[in-house]
């Protein structure tokens, strides 16, 4: 609750008391002169309530409580409603705002929550853990959401989802390239959704080296995330298309080496950094040895695809832009900004390419 007014602390907590104390909850208040009261309420069955009351105009209620049944929630939402209708009575209008919150429910067999790129927590609408399993590499959840569909998570980071087909349409060009008869590099990509969706353009052919070398991923989409990948996982090899179970290093260093060149190299792998300290972090490190081995396998008027990362890690992106000014050839860029539908924020794609010397 934020007030208009200052807030008389012990007429709040008198106001407030009857309606815990129907609960049987046991009471214990402490004072602290000018910063206000916390008033903690105790039930015998492990419930707890929180009052904090800070004189300058703000009121907090923060419950927690056990309840795996619907009948215990329903008790929850009464006792909540009967603090909000006393306060209302006893501030007559004065109350700027009243701001309740949803229940955090922790704990419980399906987690339902992830955080953003930027470090906001989301709550997605999960309502089946449809594969979860430890690979020697990380861990690889399959989660099942109302509106995304099935969700690709990997250690904890929410990589794509049924409903993203934007993701995969951006990192591919935004449908402004043609891939007929061309020869296209995918590093990474487990998911198998660009693999799926470059297949349908008839190019020469597509190699997909699935860096993080987790033959895992590959069957856990294959067999859950079939709207993504369709048929293209259920064989390493097809008509115009390879997978090779490698770490991209040595492969991209072995093309590189044989003169191999690719019209269209999409990198797949980690999206930038969050850090802000390029020279102290090896995954820096690692994008920048990506990119200069990418720049070597690409023709002259081929195009190199990646993912950057949301939009508000501005600090992020330009370090990351900056990183391409440290290449071993010039290169140009463009950029977009895409919205994806389960990560819930916009995300920034680029476009990188060769610069062109006059001769």
């Amino acid at each position: 609750f934020s007030l208009n007014l200052a807030a008389d602390c012990n007429a709040v907590l008198k106001a407030l008391q009857p309606i815990f104390q129907e609960q049987g909850m046991t009471e214990t208040v402490h004072n602290w002169e000018d910063h206000g009261y916390l008033v903690t309420y105790i039930k015998k069955n492990g419930s707890f309530a929180n009052l904090r009351i800070h004189p300058h105009g703000l009121v907090l209620v923060d419950l927690q409580s056990y309840n795996d049944h619907m009948k215990g929630r329903e008790e929850v939402d009464q006792l909540l409603n009967k603090v909000e209708e006393r306060m209302k009575e006893l501030f007559h209008g004065n109350i700027k705002r009243v701001k309740r919150l949803p229940a955090i429910l922790r704990g419980g067999v399906i987690d339902r929550y992830w955080p953003t790129a930027d470090g906001r927590l989301v709550e997605y609408d999960i309502d089946e853990v449809v594969y979860d399993e430890d690979s020697p590499f990380q861990n690889i959840k399959i989660l099942h959401s109302k509106q995304f569909g099935n969700i690709l998570i990997l250690s904890g980071d929410v990589n794509l989802a049924e409903s993203d087909l934007a993701y995969t349409q951006a990192i591919m060009g935004s449908g402004k390239e043609d891939y007929t008869g061309k020869e296209v590099l995918i590093l990474g990509g487990g998911d198998g959704g660009i693999l799926y969706e470059i297949v349908k353009l008839k190019p020469k052919m597509v190699t997909m080296v699935a860096s993080n070398i987790d033959q895992m991923v590959i069957e856990g989409c294959k067999k859950h995330m079939r709207k993504t990948c369709g048929d293209v996982l259920d064989n390493l090899k097809g008509e115009c298309y390879q997978v090779l179970i490698e770490d991209c290093i040595p492969v991209l260093k072995r093309y590189a080496k044989e003169g191999r060149m690719f019209d269209y190299v999409i990198n797949d792998l980690t999206a930038v950094p969050i850090s802000t300290s390029p020279e102290e972090d090896s995954t820096w490190e690692f994008l920048r040895l990506i990119l200069d081995l990418s720049m070597k396998v690409l023709k002259q008027d081929g195009k190199y695809f990646t993912q950057g990362n949301c939009i508000n890690l501005t600090d992020a992106l330009t370090l990351y832009e900056e990183q391409l000014s440290r290449l071993y050839c010039p290169v140009e860029f463009s950029k977009e900004t895409v919205c994806v539908p389960s990560y819930m924020e916009l995300w920034v794609f680029y476009t990188i390419w060769k610069k062109q010397t006059d001769i």
